[in-house]
């Protein structure tokens, strides 16, 4: 994944129907948690030889797994909800696309072959950046999703779904590609549209699978094949969700609301969205949580490292606050959404803090009463109605 920091359709209704695919899971309650677990290698310790119930408690607390063909097909019998990892447009090692990739890689004005700028070193990169315009490309990359998907998985997992242009040199430097098909340096628009092209097509092959799109948000979403893109699937996958520390407070660019409508306009299309979030102190999950509650449809997912594993697992992604009593609201400056079971509160990134009033007969995750709550920036709390 390599989605960068803040810091840093088809004619015919029968094709419209075909782009429509499997959609998100059924819907829980708004309060509930659903956790999404990558399987890095860094993961393997837990799933190379899992005795039952290591089994059955991945299987009861991980709703949906980011996963890796082939070294997962032998282990779907117990993680029937697992995605298949295989990322849109680079070329690896390992790969069925790589004999023919003087075919498929991007180049630049002197021929010499771009990368996907991720891990690059000594001049070179790991990954070489294929050709999305290329439909000999598109195809060859389905076939191999084909083949991975055969083994039983529930979904797709597609990484790199990028509607900014990210090709580099060997030295992870920004290059804009030439383009085959006009002979001059490729254009964002012109990448939008064979990106946005190649999603549709990945769609209509795979109509039942469920297909997730790893994205970079802040690309928005007011661009007619951005909106092609992101309707081409089921889940948009965001990553670090709100614990970037690039987010700023406010509607800018990088803004906090501005991600909270970007979360709300994937819910209006009738998809939904998984926060694979990278908290990695106590503090960060809470606010990282906080913010999944002010969204969740009953769809999303929410995902970590740190507190996620069969070993360190906080107890907080157990929660299940019932029914929402409504859309997220405005109290006093902070956000707040409230639940059959508890209440929310979150403070906006670069924010003063509040002291906020919260309501009687709400405890801390930890027990303690919170009839007040004092939040400083991109801070949150969950509140319980019962212990």
């Amino acid at each position: 994944m390599r989605v960068p920091s803040v810091a840093a359709l088809l004619a015919g209704a029968l094709t419209a129907l075909v782009l429509a695919g499997a959609a998100p899971a059924q819907a829980a309650p708004e309060g509930r948690v659903s956790f999404f677990r990558g399987a890095e290698s860094a993961f393997d310790r837990f799933t190379l030889a899992p005795g039952p119930a290591r089994q059955r408690w991945m299987r009861e607390h991980y709703w949906r797994m980011r996963t890796y063909a082939p070294y997962f097909h032998s282990r779907l019998s117990w993680s029937p909800g697992a995605w298949t990892y295989k990322d849109a447009y680079a070329i690896h090692p390992g790969s069925t696309l790589r004999s023919a990739a003087a075919r498929f890689v991007l180049r630049d004005a002197e021929g010499r072959r771009l990368f996907i700028p991720w891990g690059c070193a000594r001049g070179r990169c790991p990954q070489w950046a294929g050709d999305p315009g290329d439909p000999a490309f598109r195809a060859a990359w389905i076939a191999e999703a084909r083949s991975q998907l055969a083994a039983g998985y529930a979904g797709l997992y597609v990484d790199d779904v990028n509607m900014l242009l990210q090709v580099s040199d060997g030295r992870g430097r920004p290059v804009a590609p030439i383009d085959r098909r006009t002979g001059e340096p490729m254009r964002l628009r012109d990448w939008r549209g064979y990106m946005a092209t190649f999603m549709e097509e990945i769609r209509t092959a795979f109509p039942a699978v469920e297909i997730v799109h790893n994205v970079i948000w802040f690309a928005g979403d007011d661009d007619p094949d951005v909106r092609r893109q992101l309707r081409a699937a089921d889940y948009t996958a965001l990553e670090r969700g709100v614990n970037d520390p690039g987010i700023t407070g406010g509607d800018g660019m990088f803004g906090f609301r501005t991600f909270l409508d970007y979360v709300d306009h994937r819910h209006a299309d009738g998809g939904a969205v998984v926060y694979d979030s990278r908290p990695e102190t106590a503090r960060e999950r809470v606010y990282g949580l906080a913010a999944y509650f002010l969204t969740s449809s009953g769809r999303d997912g929410i995902g970590s490292d740190e507190g996620g594993t069969p070993t360190d697992w906080w107890r907080g992604y157990d929660l299940d606050l019932g029914e929402a009593h409504g859309p997220r609201r405005l109290q006093d400056g902070v956000w707040r959404r409230d639940f059959a079971g508890g209440t929310v509160l979150l403070n906006e990134p670069q924010a003063r803090p509040r002291t906020v009033r919260a309501g009687a007969g709400l405890r801390r995750l930890d027990g303690r009463p919170a009839s007040t709550v004092r939040l400083g920036p991109a801070s949150g709390a969950i509140l319980l109605r019962r212990p």
